[in-house]
C-alpha cells in the first residue's frame, strides 16, 4: 500500500519529520516497508539556459540549441514552437527514466548529435501542457535539478499491511492513524449533491438472489457523460501512489478506492440488457470474459453481478468486456457494494485472479462506507464532467451487518498487557481511532467500558482486540519491561550440546568453516559415496511427500553434503577452503519404526596447505594436514594417544585405500581420516584431491575426561636426541613410536615423529624415519653421558624390533 504525503495532508495535518512518522507508524502495527520521494526520476533533470539557436541543416522543423547546463554546454535537437533565446528550461540528461517509461539517450537526430531533451511539463508528469517546452522563471539557478528549483517534494510511504488492517488499505485509513498518533483531527471530504428531477427508481432497479454471497448492493445514475481524460489534479494524485490514468470515470472510481478503501464499479447503462441489476451466483460451467479479454470459466458459488440476461462482472473481483466504459458511453450505473469476504477469497483464488477490489472485498470492506463512496464518486463525476445526476439512491441491503457492543475490563487490560493505564486513558485512546464508548452508568462501572467498535474495524470481534489497540496506541515500547516472579532454576546445559559447541570453536580455530546442509538426501546419495551392500547406512528412511527428488530420504552419511558443498564452490572457482559440518545421520529401522540418531562429525580439506601470500609457497594439503587437524581436535578435547590405524583395504568405501587410517583411543573406534577415492571424486564431478574425516560424536564424548589434572612446570631443563633408521617401507611409524614408548623409560619425556623419506639413496622398498627423543628428570639436570646411554639403549632395540639399518 503505497500513500503519497500530499495527498494524505487534504485529510490531516502532519507534524512529524518523515523518518518518525515512519516510526510511529511501524510501532502503531503499520509496518513502514520503505519511504522515497516521488520526483526522484528528476534526478537527472537540470536547469538549462538556452544560449544559442540554429537551424537544423537536414530539418525544416527542428532547431540545433546549445544549451548550458552548469558545468558544460550540449547540444540538444529541439522542435518546440515556444524555443526562445536566453531561456529556462527542465534540460534531460542522458540516463533520465521520464514518467511514461522512456529512457532518455545520447543520439543522433538527422546527422546532428542530441545530448538531451529541453522538456514540456507534460512530459516530465508536472502538468497537462506538452505543446512547448516548460519555461522556468530567469531566477533559477542554471545546472540547479529541477527538483530543486521548482521545489518540488511529495515522500511517498509504502507500508506492509496484515490481513487484519484493510482499514488502512486507504489514504483515509493511515490519515486517521496520523491522527490518532498526533492527537489531532481527521477533515472529511465534504460531500454535497445537486441531482436532476428524475428519479434514479423509474429508471433501473437491482435484485439481489444471493443475499448471503452479497449482503448490500448500491448504485446510482449519472446521464450526459462525457469520457475524457482527467484534469491533471486527479492524474497526479493517481500517478502518485503507482496508477496510471485511463479516463475521468475510471479515473475517479480509482481515486475513490485509494481515497476510502471502498472499491466500485462503473458500467456503461446502456449495454445492460432491461437497464436493470441482478446479483445471482454464477451457473457451473459459464464462461465470461472479464476486462482483461480472458475468458473465465465459472463455478456456480461465484458471485456475479448480471443484467437482465448475461453477467456483467465477477462480483467484488473484475468487470466484464461487454460493459465496460467506452468513448461512445453517455450513461453510466455506479455499482458501490459490500460482498462477503469468503466468497470474494475463493473466487479470487479460483480464478486466479488478484486485483485491487478484490484485495480489499476479501479482506472485509466498511459495510456502512458504501453509500458515502458512492456519492462521493458521484460527486466527483458530476463536479468534473458536468453529468447529470439523476435523484436517489437504489440501496438493497438484505441482511444488516450489526454493530455489537464489547465490553472491555480495564483491571484485565493492565493485568495482560503488564500497564496501569487508568479507565479514562483507555477511553480516550480508543476515541482517538473513532470508537464509541456507551455511557451506562447502571451496566458499567469504574472498570468496565462498552466499546462499539466502528463499521470500517471489521477486525474487532473481542475483548482482546480492543486490548491489542489499546497497546499499539500508548505505545508497544511504553509498556514497562517485567520479569517472572518465580526464580528460575538453574540446571546445566544438556552434554551433546556444550559438545558440539566446544568442537565448533576448536575447528573454527583451526581455520574450518561451518557448513550446515540439509537433514533430507537424494536416494542416490548412498551409491555415490561408493557404500557396500552390507553397510547399515544404505538402510534409508523414505520421507513422505518430499519436496524433490534430491530430498527424498533423511542422510545417513554427512559426506555426501561436503562433497556437494565442495562441488558448489569450485564451480564458483574457490578452490581453497576447509570444511566442518556437526549433525545428526539417520539409519533407519523400518519405516514404522524411529530411525537410530547418530551425532557426527565430519570435515573437509581441499586445495592449498596456507592461503595464498607472499612469505608461505603455494602447496597442495595432504593427508597429513588433515590428520593435524583431527590431532588438535582430539588435543582440545583432553583426548591423549589418539591411535591411526591403516584401514583394510575393503573398509574404505569412499576413500582411497592405503590414504586412510581409523581413529582409535583407548580400543573406542572414533571415525577415519583419509584421501576422497578418485571414483567418488568423479561421481560428484570433481577434479580436485580431498581429504576427510568423520568422528562418531556419542563414542567420543564417553573419552572426554570430567575433570582435568595438572602437574608442576619442570624445574630441570630438557635434553633433545635425533634418531634415524632406514626400515621396510610397509611398517607403520605409530608403531615403532608405540615400542620406543613401551620401553617405559623413565627420563623419556616424549617421542615425536618429524621426518618420513622415501627414495634418493634409500635402497628400493626401503624408507627413512627420523624421531626426536626429548629426556628429562623431575630431580636433577641430566649429563651427556647418562642421555646417551639411554639414548644409545633405545636405538639398539628399535633396530632390532624393526630389522632397521642405521644410515
Amino acid at each position: 500500500m503505497k500513500v503519497s504525503l500530499s495527498w494524505l495532508k487534504d485529510y490531516v495535518s502532519i507534524e512529524m519529520e518523515i523518518q518518525n512518522l515512519a516510526d510511529a507508524l511501524t510501532m502503531a502495527g503499520l509496518e513502514v516497508e520503505a519511504v522515497s520521494d516521488r520526483y526522484d526520476y528528476l534526478d537527472s533533470v537540470v536547469v538549462g539556459r538556452v544560449v544559442k539557436i540554429s537551424p537544423h541543416p537536414n530539418a525544416d522543423k527542428l532547431q540545433v540549441c546549445e544549451v548550458d547546463v552548469g558545468k558544460r554546454i550540449i547540444s540538444v535537437v529541439c522542435g518546440a514552437p515556444n524555443l526562445t533565446k536566453d531561456m529556462l528550461s527542465p534540460t534531460a540528461l542522458p540516463g533520465t527514466v521520464l514518467p511514461d517509461g522512456f529512457i532518455l539517450e545520447k543520439t543522433i537526430m538527422r546527422g546532428v548529435t542530441s545530448e538531451g531533451m529541453l522538456c514540456s511539463e507534460g512530459e516530465l508528469g508536472l502538468g497537462p501542457d506538452k505543446s512547448g517546452i516548460m519555461v522556468i522563471k530567469p531566477s533559477k539557478s542554471v545546472g540547479d535539478k529541477v527538483a530543486k528549483a521548482l521545489e518540488l517534494s511529495d515522500m511517498v510511504v509504502e507500508l506492509d499491511l496484515t490481513p487484519n488492517r484493510p482499514d488502512c488499505l486507504s489514504i483515509i485509513g493511515i490519515a486517521r492513524e496520523i491522527a490518532a498518533i498526533q492527537k489531532t483531527n481527521i477533515r472529511y471530504p465534504d460531500i454535497s449533491l445537486s441531482e436532476s428531477s428524475d428519479n434514479i427508481s423509474d429508471l433501473t432497479s437491482v435484485t439481489i438472489e444471493a443475499p448471503d454471497h452479497c449482503p448490500r448492493y448500491a448504485a446510482r445514475l449519472l446521464f450526459d457523460v462525457s469520457i475524457e481524460p482527467s484534469p491533471f489534479w486527479l492524474q497526479d494524485r493517481l500517478m502518485s501512489v503507482g496508477l496510471k490514468p485511463i479516463n475521468n470515470i475510471v479515473d475517479i472510481t480509482n481515486f475513490v478506492l485509494m481515497e476510502t478503501g471502498q472499491p466500485l464499479h462503473a458500467f456503461d447503462f446502456d449495454n445492460l440488457v432491461g437497464n436493470r441489476i441482478v446479483v445471482r451466483t454464477a451457473n457451473e460451467g459459464e464462461t465470461f470474459t472479464s476486462l482483461d479479454n480472458k475468458d473465465r470459466i465459472l463455478s456456480k458459488d461465484m458471485l456475479m453481478i448480471c443484467d437482465g440476461e448475461k453477467p456483467v462482472a465477477i462480483g467484488g473481483v473484475m468487470g466484464g468486456l461487454n460493459s465496460e466504459i467506452e468513448v461512445s458511453t453517455t450513461r453510466i450505473l455506479i455499482e458501490s457494494a459490500y460482498f462477503d469476504p469468503v466468497s470474494i477469497r475463493k473466487t479470487s483464488k479460483k480464478l486466479g485472479l488478484k486485483t485491487d477490489a478484490s484485495h480489499r472485498f476479501e479482506r472485509g470492506v466498511d459495510p456502512d462506507g458504501t453509500i458515502t463512496a458512492l456519492n462521493r464518486s458521484a460527486q466527483l463525476m458530476a463536479e468534473i464532467g458536468g453529468e447529470k445526476l439523476i435523484k436517489g439512491i437504489i440501496d438493497e441491503y438484505s441482511k444488516p451487518v450489526r454493530r455489537k457492543t464489547i465490553t472491555l475490563s480495564t483491571k484485565n487490560t493492565n493485568r495482560l498487557l503488564g500497564t496501569r493505564l487508568e479507565q479514562n486513558e483507555i477511553k480516550e485512546l480508543l476515541e482517538s481511532i473513532e470508537f464509541k464508548i456507551e455511557k451506562d452508568d447502571q451496566k458499567y462501572n469504574q472498570d468496565k467500558l462498552g466499546v462499539i467498535p466502528p463499521s470500517f474495524r471489521v477486525d474487532i470481534k473481542r475483548p482482546e482486540d480492543l486490548m491489542e489497540e489499546v497497546a499499539r496506541l500508548s505505545g508497544y515500547n511504553n509498556i514497562p519491561a517485567t520479569f517472572p516472579v518465580i526464580p528460575a532454576e538453574d540446571r546445566h546445559p544438556a552434554k551433546q550440546l556444550t559438545l558440539r559447541e566446544r568442537i565448533k570453536r576448536l575447528m573454527i580455530g583451526s581455520g574450518f568453516t561451518e557448513v550446515i546442509n540439509y537433514s533430507f538426501v537424494g536416494k542416490q546419495s548412498r551409491d555415490l559415496i561408493e557404500l557396500a551392500s552390507n553397510d547399515p547406512r544404505r538402510r534409508l528412511l523414505n520421507i513422505l511427500n518430499p519436496l524433490t527428488e534430491d530430498q527424498a530420504v533423511m542422510r545417513t552419511s554427512l559426506i555426501p553434503g561436503l562433497l556437494g558443498t565442495m562441488h558448489r564452490n569450485i564451480s564458483k572457482q574457490v578452490k581453497n577452503f576447509k570444511l566442518f559440518e556437526a549433525g545428526k545421520i539417520f539409519i533407519s529401522r523400518g519405516q514404522d519404526n524411529l530411525p537410530e540418531e547418530i551425532e557426527m562429525l565430519a570435515g573437509l580439506w581441499t586445495g592449498s596447505r596456507f592461503d595464498i601470500s607472499w612469505h608461505f609457497q603455494e602447496t597442495d594439503c595432504d593427508f597429513y594436514d588433515i590428520k593435524g587437524a583431527v590431532e588438535r581436535l582430539l588435543y582440545g578435547l583432553n583426548i591423549n594417544n589418539p591411535e591411526f590405524i591403516v584401514m583394510p583395504v575393503d573398509s574404505c568405501n569412499y576413500t582411497k585405500p592405503g590414504y586412510t587410517a581409523q581413529i582409535v583411543s583407548e580400543n573406542n573406534l572414533l571415525g577415519l581420516v583419509g584421501e576422497v577415492s578418485p571414483q567418488v571424486l568423479n561421481n560428484f564431478d570433481l577434479k580436485q584431491t580431498a581429504f576427510i574425516f568423520e568422528l562418531n560424536l556419542h563414542n567420543l564424548s564417553t573419552l572426554i575426561p570430567e575433570t582435568i589434572q595438572s602437574k608442576p612446570v619442570p624445574k630441570f631443563p630438557a635434553i633433545s636426541r635425533d634418531i634415524t633408521m632406514i626400515i621396510n617401507k610397509g611398517i607403520e611409524s605409530r608403531k615403532m613410536l608405540e615400542t620406543a614408548e613401551n620401553f617405559d623409560e623413565e627420563l623419556v619425556e616424549n617421542i615425536q615423529l618429524f621426518d618420513v623419506f622415501e627414495g634418493g639413496h634409500n635402497p628400493a622398498g626401503k624408507k627413512s624415519i627420523s624421531f626426536r627423543i626429548t629426556y628429562r628428570s623431575s630431580k636433577e639436570t641430566l649429563e651427556d653421558d647418562l642421555v646417551n646411554h639411554i639414548h644409545k639403549s633405545i636405538s639398539e632395540r628399535l633396530v632390532k624390533k624393526f630389522n632397521a639399518d642405521l644410515p
